[in-house]
């Protein structure tokens, strides 16, 4: 006797076809950076004679060591680079210090401002709240000229505290997205604080702050991703070498061409130089922030 083979499942064409778009999307994103990661592995004067390839034909760390200073322009121009001369280890430490205090700065003082909205009351909350969230529908190029002015009148030019300046007090998103983190906290906690006698600013640090590290920490990592990759008011107000950032470093790299053109492997060396924190970032944090953003989203 023999049983009847069970009927095979329909194809979810439906699904294989998702799961094909998908990575196709995938692919066209990760193309650009895999030929970024390719021309900086290869050896200058390989470039021109491998362009079609989809591997470096001579796989080097060459490119990485030019761009750090630890080749001389000479031995670069001998190799087939262009011979720019840029810090570029330099503006990586200027860039880790910029983003490091714009981070603690603009995450802290959101953080506090954010608490304030959300569980105090004073005079004119509401309109204050109003004009936070007016600032986000501001674009940041109007305020490019009275910040310059300001931060020239305080001899902060060429400065890292003339860079930090304008980011350091408020975000109105970050307002924003805290705020609506924190209203939907118990107040049951806060309340019994207040009865064993803390004040506001010992509640806010002590009760407040542990239970917020989630969207704490995706404030804190998309204030970095933008400063990080801050160009136009680095450029306007630090041009100098002594306080130059990696954005502002990267387009002296591509300008200075002694030898008429750019040099295309050291370029894209420093650029995969500059990816790196960001993807770091995202790969540690990415399903926090998702998280986050939905969690503050549905409250």
């Amino acid at each position: 006797m023999t049983w009847p083979e069970p009927p095979r499942p329909p194809i979810a064409w439906g699904r294989w076809l998702a799961w094909a778009a998908l990575g196709a999307m995938l692919a066209i994103t990760l193309a650009p950076l895999w030929l970024v990661l390719k021309t900086a592995l290869e050896h200058p004067q390989a470039l021109l004679a491998n362009a079609t390839g989809l591997l470096p034909a001579e796989p080097t760390l060459l490119n990485f060591r030019r761009v750090l200073g630890l080749v001389s322009a000479d031995e670069s121009m001998a190799v087939g680079g262009s011979g720019a001369d840029v810090d570029l280890a330099r503006a990586l430490g200027n860039s880790l210090l910029f983003t490091a205090l714009v981070v603690v700065l603009q995450t802290g003082n959101s953080a506090m401002a954010a608490y304030a909205f959300a569980r105090l009351q004073f005079p004119g909350k509401r309109l204050l709240f109003a004009a936070v969230l007016g600032s986000m529908m501001l674009p940041g190029v109007v305020l490019f000229i009275p910040n310059f002015i300001f931060i020239k009148q305080l001899g902060w030019l060429n400065s890292m505290a003339g860079m930090v300046a304008p980011f350091a007090l408020l975000s109105g998103f970050s307002i924003f997205f805290l705020r609506q983190f924190f209203l939907s906290l118990p107040r049951d906690l806060e309340e019994a604080a207040l009865l064993d006698g803390a004040g506001p600013f010992t509640i806010f640090w002590r009760v407040v702050l542990p239970l917020s590290t989630t969207p704490l920490a995706t404030v804190a990592m998309l204030s970095g991703i933008g400063a990080w990759n801050e160009f136009f008011w680095p450029f306007i107000v630090a041009p100098g070498e002594e306080s130059q950032v990696l954005p502002v470093a990267l387009q002296q790299f591509k300008s200075q061409t002694p030898q008429g053109q750019p040099d295309w492997t050291g370029l894209m060396a420093a650029a995969t130089l500059t990816l790196l924190p960001t993807l770091v970032l995202l790969a540690v944090f990415g399903r926090r922030v998702v998280e986050s953003v939905q969690y503050s989203g549905g409250k």
